[in-house]
């Protein structure tokens, strides 16, 4: 038998094109929309926003019928959804089994990972926006029916605050989906994360004085919450810093080299 070699010398490489990011994070937003639940959860947003602008509307007390009650109420149900899109939009290539195909197409990961978030991101903020126009129509049409004046006390850096404390659950679930990279787990996961945690928290505070002062440099929930109430003082922003840096950007950077470094089948 005849052995049949190739000169390495000889040997011509194939260009492979690289994809860009843009189109990788288009696919990313149609893989949000293309299945029946990625449809509904998106769906969901735009249904509760009108539900809760009616609820609004028909039971608050006309005192209470201002911008600002109906932008907050409104952005609290965002506040879980949003997480859930990210968490879904992370572990969907280990719970569905399209990482193998995904990661051989672009195999960059951190890529993938990237684009991934800037989508979940983009979502976020047009959901945001979206929040906010319906806040506002909510407050026209429930002023005229109350017969009080139209009352606008959400200014701009306000509105930023509550956009990036939005950012922040939406980075969390983000967050917590490279930890898991499992639907189920990542979601049970965030419900202790966001409830659960909080919860123990404000226990411990109201019967350990220690623990009150410490809380908002260790409960980021805590710190968070402040981003949703008005304008933070310097102390708020350092309590934001610190808890962001503790519980969202060192557990990611470990669930990115998780991510990294995982099987997928």
């Amino acid at each position: 038998m005849t052995a049949i070699t190739i000169d390495p010398a000889r040997e011509e490489r194939i260009a492979v094109p690289h994809v860009p990011l843009n189109r990788v994070i288009q696919v990313e937003l149609r893989k949000m929309f293309d299945t029946r639940s990625g449809f509904w959860l998106m769906a969901s947003i735009v249904i509760i926003a009108l539900l809760t602008t009616v609820g609004v509307v028909a039971f608050a007390p006309d005192t209470d019928l201002t911008y600002y009650t109906f932008a907050k109420a409104i952005g609290f149900p965002m506040t879980v959804v949003l997480p859930m899109i990210a968490i879904l939009s992370i572990t969907g290539e280990w719970s569905q089994r399209s990482g193998l195909t995904t990661f051989t197409l672009v195999p960059h990961r951190d890529r993938i990972i990237l684009a991934k978030t800037l989508s979940s991101v983009a979502v976020a903020v047009t959901s945001m926006l979206f929040a906010f126009a319906i806040g506002a129509l909510g407050n026209v049409v429930g002023t005229a029916i109350a017969g009080t004046e139209m009352v606008w006390d959400v200014s701009l850096a306000r509105g930023a605050n509550i956009v990036l404390g939005s950012l922040l659950c939406l980075l969390t679930g983000t967050m917590l989906g490279m930890l898991f990279r499992s639907s189920a787990g990542a979601l049970v996961a965030f419900f202790v994360y966001a409830f659960l945690l909080p919860t123990v928290s404000g226990v411990l505070a109201s019967i350990q004085d220690r623990f009150r002062d410490l809380q908002p440099w260790v409960d980021f929930n805590y710190a968070q919450g402040a981003l949703f109430s008005g304008t933070l003082t310097g102390e708020q922003w350092a309590n934001v810093a610190v808890t962001t840096a503790t519980w969202l950007v060192l557990p990611a950077l470990l669930g990115l080299r998780l991510v990294m470094r995982s099987e997928v089948k």
